[in-house]
């Protein structure tokens, strides 16, 4: 079932494609609004990366140089948390529970 505002999750093979709308600031991305285009010639969006150990891959990538903007965070379904492409492009890192 679909409910309107609600993120949509598509599993290929060992992933999940996961589709959201966006929405406000949370704990882990404090000063971040995401939102859908306003005009059908912008776009706004993120990459969700699902993998089975949250932490294990934080401090990998972490050592490897990549930029986090909190550290995970736990919430009801996901632990999970953000970080900028070297273009700036957000993806969040999520483990679901």
């Amino acid at each position: 079932m679909i409910r309107s505002g609600e993120p949509t999750i598509i599993q290929i093979a060992n992933s999940w494609a996961v589709l959201n709308q966006g929405g406000g600031p949370t704990d882990d991305k404090l000063t971040i609004t995401l939102s859908t285009p306003l005009k059908l010639d912008e776009a706004s969006n993120f990459m969700i990366i699902r993998v089975a150990d949250i932490w294990a891959c934080y401090e990998e990538w972490r050592k490897r140089g990549a930029e986090f903007l909190t550290e995970p965070k736990e919430h009801d379904l996901e632990t999970r948390c953000y970080m900028h492409d070297p273009d700036g492009y957000l993806i969040e890192v999520g483990q679901s529970k």
